[in-house]
């Protein structure tokens, strides 16, 4: 009985010691990632939530005021409610006009024609254009003076605008700009397009649906998961624009495009109010988080799986 117990408990040693060695391996991997959360996420965002609730003008130590530039925010802060509706006008306008149009670009670009690769990689590229580089090459495009669209809409005999150097057509001049980075979604809608069965359209054709039912009662519902992505992806984004206006209108003509972000750096860097901006963030972090919390919510009721019918 003792010679037949010393290797089983070796081979238990053994065992032991293999599974120690990778687990101390398994955390010394995730161990940079871990550090980069800490330092760079987490670090970040509770020191930006201590200077929520401190007077910080960067140039001298904060103090600790409390919970009054959150007051103060809402009720003295003489732009704040003027960003909100700029952002939320464009967030509301923006996103189902980037879904539906990115949406409708993937099912023009998913037939199997010769050469539909070239068109897709051209729809595509806008996506990987700089920010800056597509507000700066907007700005110029949207001159009212010696644009190039003004100068194609006379070349047309067709009405001029003033697009960006108007309060009334400077928003929707943005919004419009912002279909111009639908290929990134459309890419998406792609990818859930392609992921169909045939086998599902085969039996639909079967039964004699026509090509309006094929796409109401199969390829809408299998694309709910794909739409709900975008539309989450959509929201976040729609609700942190700061770049183009920033580049492109500094929030003129008359507030007209003061999003909600750029009131937020005017806070920090410009007035140095660092501890209105922080307030300023948490309010649209939290924001952020209900609207999505509430998507998520929702999407029990419009969100359809594959998994259901199985």
């Amino acid at each position: 009985m003792t010679a037949t117990a010393k290797p089983s408990n070796l081979f238990h040693s053994l065992g032991k010691t293999k599974r120690r060695r990778d687990l101390i391996e398994g955390y010394i991997f995730i161990l940079p990632v871990v550090l980069g959360l800490i330092l760079f996420t987490f670090g970040p965002m509770l020191a930006s939530l201590y200077f929520s609730m401190t007077d910080y003008p960067i140039l001298r130590s904060p103090e600790w005021v409390g919970f009054r530039n959150y007051i103060e925010l809402f009720t003295q802060e003489k732009w704040f409610w003027k960003s909100v509706q700029v952002t939320v006008t464009y967030a509301a306008i923006q996103v189902p006009l980037g879904i539906v149009g990115a949406f409708l670009l993937a099912l023009f670009l998913n037939q199997r024609v010769k050469g539909i690769a070239f068109f897709r990689t051209c729809f595509y590229m806008p996506t990987v254009v700089p920010t800056v580089a597509s507000a700066v090459l907007w700005g110029w495009l949207l001159n009212p003076d010696y644009g190039l669209v003004n100068a194609m809409l006379k070349a047309l005999h067709l009405p001029t605008s003033r697009f960006l150097a108007e309060p009334s057509s400077a928003l929707p001049s943005m919004i419009l700009m912002s279909l111009w980075g639908v290929g990134g979604g459309m890419v998406v809608y792609l990818a859930g397009l392609q992921g169909i069965p045939e086998s599902l359209y085969e039996a639909a054709k079967i039964d004699g649906a026509n090509e309006l039912q094929l796409f109401r009662y199969v390829t809408m519902p299998l694309m709910t998961p794909t739409v709900f992505f975008n539309l989450v992806m959509g929201l976040i984004g729609a609700f942190q624009v700061f770049t183009e206006a920033f580049v492109m209108t500094a929030g003129g003509p008359l507030h007209s495009t003061y999003f909600y972000g750029l009131m937020v750096y005017e806070r920090a860097f410009k007035f140095f109010q660092m501890g209105m901006a922080s307030a300023m963030s948490w309010v649209l972090g939290i924001v952020i988080m209900l609207l999505t919390l509430l998507v998520f919510r929702s999407s029990a009721l419009w969100v359809f799986y594959e998994t259901e019918v199985k």
